[in-house]
């Protein structure tokens, strides 16, 4: 009977071929579908929850990430505060060389500044391009929050128990290198 209303509608000229086959093409899916136990609107909505899900999970990707960078940028402010709260101004005349990675640097310290370096209670840290002497205990902060600031954080309480077979020879504080 549905074959014999498209054919009229066709001899009438209220429909051409082409919309004849696609009604029947969607007709014979929906058939299909229903056969199968599946239905249009079902795998409609499923599309949709999945595409809510991986929305959801972008977003979460992206909020972790955000935070991450909000983390990262404080936790560099908190450093920054340090050192600049912490840090001597004043420069001597006396060179302290310290290790930058493969480098060797050069700071420009007073002798006090130089012993005290040398002895722990001061420390070399790096912000940037800048290197900044700091007491040990700002130092030990910074360490905390990015070990790889701290250069020079000397400990020579450690050393005074390997060194028992050379106690009496003693090195000159003034030494170079």
């Amino acid at each position: 009977m549905g074959n014999s209303l498209q054919d009229q509608l066709l001899k009438a000229g209220l429909a051409n071929k082409k919309q004849a086959v696609r009604a029947k093409k969607a007709k014979n899916s929906k058939e299909k579908l229903k056969r199968t136990g599946k239905d249009v609107e079902d795998e409609a909505a499923e599309l949709a929850r999945q595409a809510q899900e991986a929305k959801l999970e972008r977003d979460r990707l992206l909020n972790l990430e955000k935070n991450r960078k909000a983390e990262e940028a404080a936790l560099q402010a908190q450093i920054k505060q340090l050192i600049l709260l912490n840090r001597l101004d004043q420069r001597g005349d006396v060179e302290y060389r310290f290790p930058d990675g493969n480098l060797i640097k050069t700071l420009m310290l007073t002798e006090p500044q130089r012993n005290a370096v040398i002895s722990g209670a001061l420390a070399v840290v790096k912000y940037g391009e800048q290197y900044d002497v700091i007491p040990r205990k700002a130092a030990e902060k910074i360490a905390e929050r990015d070990n790889s600031r701290v250069l020079v954080c000397n400990d020579n309480a450690d050393d005074s128990a390997d060194e028992d077979e050379y106690a009496e020879f003693k090195v000159p504080d003034d030494l170079m290198w």
